[in-house]
């Protein structure tokens, strides 16, 4: 552990870079996505082909999926009481020729293909070296001081009383991402390509004798994608997958040291996967398995690394393009929405080659 003089912490979790960038960095390893990166990835660029990367925004459906993540509810936004869709302007306007149509939408935030920042996932830690953890977020942004919501709040339809302000994220939000503009050279690890679709937790062994043979190299201020088959389930399944699709494709085991050492030492500076959780979900107990992070890759790199993750994107007609020109870097275009004090965006990233 280090001790240092912080406004938030004396002492930091092991194995992170808190402080590193600076007292008040809320942007962590993305701080390594320099203007040279971008130019990295610039030279990937040899056909100029795109690749969509992102899902279906009502993908993937609700049938054995989590009930706090709802797909988005498009409804037509509202003028004077009525819809504002196909609406003649010359209702207003006597001779426009103009037929207007606006929509609203109620989305969460982390349904479909989306970014987790730095606010997304904290931790109980010590940061103050008193015996006792508080729930902290990277670099020591606090719970209920950076990362805030009101106590008393409900769904407005359950109690029909005014809702207090949501403050969300004051600190580490999702629009920090989006003004670094999150652009640069990204490399796709296929690990349907050698798993196929089957449960299993990738090591660390694994993963480089992966990168070996696919002669793949991975440098600072890189974006590493990994691609399982999930998002290809996800579509074939749509709109009733089952919750069981996490126990058939192969996923970074995100306990293994050797994975977490070395995306510590790589330096790259997000990692993003089509399935639900970029790592292998490993059962939980705390009867077998002691006090710890249910979530260990989720722990690694938001909360110590202040590394974003990428979940649900869509990669199986970029992995299948790269598998054939045998080729795996690519220049990455992904930024979330800047909606400041949000701790999650959708994502529509875009690969071109």
């Amino acid at each position: 552990m280090t001790v240092a003089n912080n406004p938030r912490w004396k002492v930091r979790p092991p194995g992170s870079n808190w402080g590193d960038f600076g007292p008040d960095d809320e942007l962590g390893r993305l701080n390594l996505l320099t203007p040279r990166k971008v130019l990295d990835g610039m030279k990937e660029v040899v056909e100029g082909k795109t690749f969509c990367l992102s899902l279906p925004l009502d993908v993937p459906g609700t049938k054995g999926w989590g009930s706090h993540r709802q797909p988005p509810r498009l409804r037509p936004a509202m003028r004077n009481g009525k819809p504002l869709f196909n609406f003649e302007m010359s209702a207003e306007r006597p001779g426009a020729t103009d037929v207007v149509s606006d929509d609203e939408v109620l989305l969460t935030l982390q349904y479909s293909t989306q970014w987790d920042s730095l606010a997304h996932v904290g931790q109980l830690f010590d940061v103050d070296g008193s015996g006792t953890p508080q729930p902290v977020y990277y670099n020591g942004f606090r719970a209920n001081i950076d990362v805030c919501c009101d106590p008393g709040w409900s769904e407005p339809q359950a109690s029909g009383a005014p809702q207090p302000e949501h403050l969300g994220a004051r600190h580490l939000g999702v629009e920090k991402m989006a003004e670094s503009c999150v652009q640069g050279r990204a490399v796709l690890i296929d690990l349907e390509k050698h798993f196929g679709r089957r449960n299993h937790a990738v090591t660390h062994a694994e993963l480089l004798r992966i990168l070996e043979v696919d002669r793949i190299t991975v440098t600072q201020g890189d974006m590493v994608l990994f691609y399982t088959g999930f998002g290809d389930i996800l579509l074939e399944t749509h709109p009733a997958p089952d919750a069981k699709l996490l126990e058939q494709t192969a996923a970074i085991d995100g306990k293994d040291p050797g994975v977490q050492q070395w995306i510590t030492d790589t330096g790259i500076v997000a990692m993003m996967s089509d399935n639900a959780t970029v790592e292998y979900r490993h059962a939980f107990s705390p009867v077998t398995h002691g006090r710890g992070s249910y979530l260990p890759l989720h722990e690694h790199c938001l909360f110590k690394l202040g590394m974003p993750l990428g979940e649900m994107w869509n990669l199986g007609d970029l992995a299948r393009y790269l598998r054939q020109v045998k080729r795996s870097a690519f220049l990455l275009t992904a930024p979330p929405l800047r909606l400041p004090g949000a701790v999650g965006s959708p994502a529509s990233p875009v690969a071109t080659v």
